[in-house]
């Protein structure tokens, strides 16, 4: 079950979990086709408003402790989301993102995501945090990259995309590695810490 008052708060956004009210702010951004270029076929192109209602309402009774899933935030508007699916077993959460095109370009996915990776360390005592994308969305892999995730290679022909098949490159980030680099950065170089 969700609980609702899971909150990250960074310098620019609020990160929380959807609600059944941000139908609209999601069919807004997710309509656009090149919002899901490099995303999954599985998340439908056209993207019509029963696809957001249905996506929402996923979200609503999704797990939260294995699949959890942040409303991104920004002057009251849902602009994206981004989610950490755990692997309890492993101790490993893999990081997933979209945000609307309009505001591509401007640090924000670099922002939620940090704040997530931070959170999956302090608040779940992940090992591993990692994420992956297809080859040639490079703002994906740079927004790992700015996140302080090293590469850790790419998989050959790895996924089947809306175009073809596609490399995928992945990133992950140990919990000793995040912790040495937060403590460097201390010094108010980063956005504040995200609070729970």
């Amino acid at each position: 079950a969700v609980s609702d008052d899971i909150e990250l708060r960074t310098k620019r956004l609020l990160l929380r979990p959807f609600r059944i009210a941000d139908v609209d702010d999601v069919y807004d951004y997710a309509k656009d086709p090149e919002w899901a270029r490099f995303l999954l076929p599985m998340i439908p192109q056209p993207y019509t408003r029963r696809d957001a209602e249905e996506f929402i309402a996923r979200r609503v009774v999704a797990s939260w402790s294995i699949d959890s899933a942040f409303a991104i935030v920004l002057d009251s508007v849902v602009v994206g989301g981004i989610n950490l699916h755990v692997d309890e077993r492993h101790e490993k959460g893999e990081r997933g993102y979209s945000l609307a095109r309009a505001y591509w370009g401007k640090g924000l996915t670099t922002e939620a995501a940090r704040a997530v990776v931070d959170w999956g360390f302090s608040q779940l005592s992940l090992a591993k945090v990692y994420a992956s994308a297809d080859l040639r969305n490079a703002g994906s892999w740079r927004v790992m990259e700015k996140t302080g995730m090293p590469r850790e290679g790419v998989l050959r022909s790895h996924t089947t995309t809306r175009d073809g098949r596609a490399d995928q490159v992945f990133y992950g980030i140990l919990r000793p590695e995040w912790e040495e680099a937060s403590a460097r950065e201390h010094q108010g170089s980063r956005p504040s810490k995200p609070r729970c």
